[in-house]
C-alpha cells in the first residue's frame, strides 16, 4: 500500500475511532503537489480533494473530472471575483464564500453555466484583521442576501481559527452560529486539529501534511 494511502487509513482510523455522530468528508488538500503525485489516492478510490488556486486546480484537475465525474473538487482558498467563472467550471464545493462582490458574481456565472455548487461562508471567527472572513455579526444578514436574493445553496459555515491554545473554543462557536442557522455541514479542522474539530461536530476537515507530508 502506497504510504498516502496508509497515511489516509489511519486518518480514517482515528476518526472511527471517535464514532462521530455524522460521516465524516475527508478533503485531501493537494495543492502544490503534482498530479502523479496524488495519483495513487485516486487510484485508491479518495474522491474528495482541496485546491487553493482557480488557475492550479485548472492545470491539475480539468482533463481528469473530465474522465472521473466522481472527483469532488473543492476551493478552499481565498477567491478572488475575477476568478469566479472559472471556479464554477471546475469545483463542487467553494469553501471560502466570504463576501457581497463575490457571492453576486458567483450566482451570475452559476446561472450562465447552469451549475449549481454547495457554498461554505468562510467566518472570521476571531475577528482577525489579516484573515478573510464574515464578522460575526454579519452572518446572520449575509447568510440571508446569499439565500434569499442571490440563491446560493449554503450547506454550512467554514473556519480556519486563530493560532491558539483555544481552538477548541473557536470550533464549538461556529458549531453554535451553524446551528442557528439550521446548516447540517461544517468546514473545520486541518491536520493538526481534525479530532477536536470533529468533536464539535465538523464533517468536512481538509487535511494535508498529514496525508501527503510537507509542501514542496
Amino acid at each position: 500500500m502506497h504510504t498516502i494511502v496508509q497515511r489516509l487509513e489511519k486518518i480514517k482510523s482515528n476518526i472511527a475511532l471517535m464514532k462521530p455522530i455524522v460521516p465524516v468528508n475527508i478533503i485531501a488538500v493537494s495543492k502544490t503537489f503534482s498530479f502523479n503525485y496524488i495519483k495513487p489516492l485516486i487510484d485508491y478510490g479518495h474522491k474528495h480533494f482541496g485546491e487553493n488556486k482557480v488557475q492550479e486546480a485548472k492545470t491539475k484537475w480539468t482533463e481528469h473530472k473530465k474522465k472521473d465525474p466522481k472527483l469532488m473538487l473543492h476551493m478552499i482558498g481565498k477567491l478572488q471575483s475575477n476568478k469566479a467563472k472559472d471556479a464554477i467550471k471546475l469545483f463542487d464545493y467553494i469553501h471560502s464564500l466570504d463576501n457581497q462582490k463575490l457571492a453576486d458574481v458567483l450566482s451570475k456565472y452559476q446561472k450562465d453555466l447552469n451549475k449549481s455548487l454547495k457554498y461554505f461562508i468562510q467566518v472570521n471567527i476571531g475577528n482577525e484583521i489579516q484573515k478573510s472572513g464574515i464578522p460575526i455579526n454579519d452572518l446572520d444578514p449575509f447568510y440571508n442576501y446569499c439565500v434569499n436574493e442571490v440563491k446560493l445553496n449554503i450547506i454550512g459555515l467554514m473556519v480556519i481559527p486563530p493560532n491558539d491554545i483555544s481552538t477548541e473554543k473557536y470550533f464549538r462557536s461556529l458549531y453554535e452560529l451553524n446551528s442557528s442557522l439550521s446548516l447540517k455541514n461544517l468546514s473545520m479542522g486541518m491536520s493538526s486539529d481534525y479530532i477536536s474539530a470533529i468533536k464539535n461536530r465538523s464533517n468536512f476537515v481538509r487535511i494535508g501534511s498529514s496525508i501527503f507530508g510537507n509542501r514542496l
